[in-house]
């Protein structure tokens, strides 16, 4: 069965950085699409970066490009999401995700989870 496991959320001060880890196991890694999600209260869940490496593409939400990059180590089997010049407003919960095949931006397309890692930025 696939095991996604989050780690690297915290708490930090605006304009500071964090680096999400998102472990994998149980899959075919390279046939799948990886991508971070969050939600915060209030507000639906949304695709905030997702990658996939067969078809060498890659999606941003507008209100990170320029701030968050995703990344890949095959060997470790782990996604990672750089976020630099964090704001209050991307204080939420942060989720990994994985489906067979390309990208979708609706995490209702997303079949595998992991339990999710808090991220609060503070003035």
């Amino acid at each position: 069965q696939v095991r996604l496991v989050e780690s690297g959320g915290g708490s930090v001060q605006a304009g500071g950085s964090l680096t999400l880890s998102c472990a994998a196991s149980g899959l075919t890694y390279s046939t799948y699409s990886m991508g971070w999600f969050r939600q915060a209260p209030g507000k639906e869940r949304e695709g905030v970066a997702l990658i996939y490496s067969g078809g060498g593409s890659t999606y941003y939400a507008s209100s990170v490009k320029g701030r968050f990059t995703i990344s890949q180590d095959n060997v470790k089997k782990t996604t990672y999401l750089q976020m630099n010049s964090l704001k209050p407003e991307d204080t939420a919960m942060y989720y990994c995700a994985a489906r067979q095949g390309g990208l979708r931006s609706d995490y209702h397309e997303y079949n595998d989870w992991g339990q999710g890692t808090q991220v609060t930025v503070s003035l």
